[in-house]
């Protein structure tokens, strides 16, 4: 079994312009507002997409849904807007610009005043909630205590795209609430051939394995000084030292989750999109990530 790809009618629609991606927005035939994201040229976005969503579902992350999806023959992933009408999405950097007056100025891409510690407290000291629908049963009752499965997941998945448009929160009825995570696109060696994959998986030099290739992966969060930007395990660790109640729980969330379930959600992804070695490479992947994390516990 594989996954549906949907085939995108050509309608009006009109053009996203956060974010770097070419996407737009449509409606279908419920009226319901829906985004298409293209994928761009030899990358595997739409399938990286697509897998870490399903992963966020295994792992009960609250998430955006995503499904594989065409338009004009141009691949990439369609995901319905996971806001209510009323509500208001407010990203991290313009967040982080109440406080930092200078951050608005500062380049895209090097944005040292976006550290881990700043957005946490951020989150507590906003008495911001947990996404809405997320369960309090669970004990965590607190968006930062969320936002700590995501940066589990950034580590599980590889995923260097944390940046300050890719975090936010919803204000809705006087509320504050965490959004889901969304944006997963640079993740699971997205960029890598199906040829590249089949090297390293085979090499015997340790620097091209994917136990190293592993170890590289940045989050786009800063620590509290310096430039360069943490290792997702970094981040994770220091957000587990801030909130070990939270890290425990999606850690044992993490502990439950199966290879062979891991396997099933990347093999449906269709072979025309994802080749045999890029299948494997994420799985493998995973199951490094997976034990760098549980080292932690």
């Amino acid at each position: 079994m594989t996954y549906k790809v949907i085939q995108v009618p050509d309608t009006a629609r009109q053009l996203e312009q956060l974010g770097t991606k070419e996407k737009f927005w449509f409606e279908d035939e419920h009226r319901q507002l829906h985004l298409f994201k293209v994928a761009r040229d030899n990358t595997g976005e739409d399938w990286a997409e697509k897998i870490s969503a399903e992963l966020c579902e295994a792992l009960g992350l609250p998430h955006a849904d995503y499904e594989l999806a065409e338009h004009e023959g141009r691949r990439g992933v369609l995901t319905p807007r996971f806001h209510p009408e009323g509500g208001r999405l407010v990203f991290g950097n313009e967040l982080l610009s109440f406080v930092v007056a200078e951050y608005e100025t500062a380049p895209r891409h090097r944005r040292v005043h976006h550290t881990l510690g700043r957005v946490l407290a951020m989150l507590e000291a906003g008495n911001v909630g947990p996404p809405l629908g997320w369960d309090v049963a669970s004990g965590l009752v607190s968006g930062e205590s969320v936002f700590v499965g995501y940066l589990m997941l950034d580590t599980l998945i590889g995923n260097q795209d944390r940046h300050d448009q890719n975090w936010g929160v919803l204000l809705l009825d006087g509320g504050v609430h965490l959004q889901p995570t969304y944006d997963h696109a640079s993740s699971l060696g997205r960029l890598l051939s199906d040829e590249a994959c089949a090297l390293r998986l085979a090499s015997k030099d340790a620097n091209q394995s994917v136990a190293h290739y592993v170890t590289r992966a940045r989050s786009a969060l800063y620590p509290p000084s310096g430039t360069k930007t943490m290792l997702t395990l970094d981040a994770f660790e220091a957000a587990a030292r801030r909130n070990p109640k939270a890290a425990t729980y999606w850690l044992e969330r993490l502990a439950s989750l199966e290879d062979d379930v891991m396997t099933n959600i990347i093999d449906q992804v269709p072979d025309s999109r994802m080749g045999a070695a890029s299948k494997d490479f994420a799985f493998q992947m995973l199951r490094l990530n997976k034990s760098r994390l549980l080292d932690k516990k």
